[in-house]
C-alpha cells in the first residue's frame, strides 16, 4: 500500500506545481465575452507555462490512476485536494506570501493525509456492472451541457469542474484492465478523456470570470466529497478495522485545510 500512498502524494505535488504555471498562463490571455468559450484552451496552450503545467498534469494523472487502483477514493481525492498546499508553498517562489493561518492549513493538510494513510486499507474496486460505466459517460455529457448552460454564472463553473474531475476519478478507479480489447471498449475510458477535458475548460473559465477562492473551494468540494461517498457506498472502500473514526478525522482535516487555501487555486502573474 505504501507505493499507492507515494503515488497519491506524487500526484498532489505534480498538480500543485502545475496549478501555479497554468494560473499565470490563464491570466495572460484575453477573456472572451459571454459564457464558456472552448477556444480558451487553444489560447492558453500557446503559453509555454501552460504546456509545462499540462505535462505535469499528465504525470500527476498517471500517478493518480495507479493510486486509485489500490487505495480508497477518499484517500486519493483528499490527497489531490492537498495539492493546494503544494501550490501555496510553490507560489512563494513567485512572490506570494503565506499568513500564519495558511501555514497552519498546510500543516493540517499534511496531518490529515497522515491520518488517512494510517487508516486506509489497501484494496481493489468492488465489481460494478456495465451500467455503472455507461452512467459515468452519460453523467459526463449531462454535466458538460450544464456547464455550458451555466457559463454566465461564474461561481457554478468551479463546482461543475470539480464534479467532472470526480467522474475522472470514478472512471479511473473502475476502468477495465482485463485485456486490451476490454480497455478500449470500456465507456469509462472515454469518460476519463471527456470529463478531464471539460473539467479543465470549466475550471480555466471559472478562474478568469469569477472569484478564485469561490471557484476553487467549490471545485475541491465537487472532486472530493462525491467520489468518496460513491467509493464507500458502491465500490467497497473501507478502512482498517477500528480505524473508521481516524479516516473521517483525516479526511475532514485535509479537505477543510484545502478549503482554507482556496485562494491559491489561482496565482496572479
Amino acid at each position: 500500500m505504501w507505493w499507492g500512498l507515494l503515488c497519491a502524494v506524487l500526484a498532489a505535488v505534480a498538480y500543485g506545481v502545475a496549478s501555479v504555471l497554468q494560473a499565470v498562463a490563464a491570466r495572460s490571455v484575453a477573456v472572451g465575452e459571454g459564457g464558456v468559450d472552448p477556444r480558451l484552451l487553444v489560447r492558453v496552450f500557446r503559453q509555454w507555462r501552460y504546456v509545462v503545467g499540462t505535462a505535469l498534469d499528465v504525470v500527476g494523472f498517471l500517478a493518480q490512476l495507479v493510486a486509485l487502483r489500490v487505495l480508497p477514493l477518499f484517500v486519493v481525492q483528499a490527497a489531490l485536494a492537498a495539492s493546494l498546499a503544494v501550490t501555496a508553498v510553490a507560489a512563494i517562489a513567485i512572490g506570494a506570501r503565506l499568513h500564519a493561518r495558511e501555514w497552519a492549513a498546510v500543516v493540517a493538510v499534511c496531518a490529515g493525509l497522515a491520518l488517512l494513510g494510517a487508516s486506509a486499507q489497501s484494496e481493489g474496486s468492488a465489481p460494478v456492472g456495465l451500467g455503472f460505466h455507461v452512467a459515468l459517460l452519460v453523467a459526463t455529457a449531462v454535466l458538460g451541457l450544464l456547464g455550458f448552460a451555466a457559463g454566465r454564472v461564474p461561481w457554478t463553473l468551479g463546482l461543475v469542474a470539480g464534479l467532472q474531475f470526480a467522474l475522472v476519478a470514478l472512471a479511473g478507479r473502475t476502468i477495465s484492465t482485463n485485456s486490451v480489447g476490454a480497455f478500449f471498449a470500456d465507456p469509462a475510458l472515454y469518460a476519463v478523456g471527456v470529463a478531464g477535458a471539460l473539467g479543465m475548460l470549466f475550471y480555466a473559465s471559472a478562474l478568469q470570470r469569477g472569484s478564485v477562492t469561490t471557484a476553487t473551494a467549490l471545485m475541491v468540494v465537487g472532486e472530493t466529497v462525491l467520489p468518496s461517498l460513491i467509493g464507500v457506498l458502491a465500490l467497497g472502500d473501507t478502512t482498517r478495522p477500528g480505524f473508521g473514526w481516524l479516516a473521517v478525522a483525516g479526511f475532514a482535516a485535509a479537505v477543510a485545510a484545502a478549503l482554507a487555501l482556496a485562494r491559491f487555486g489561482e496565482v496572479g502573474p
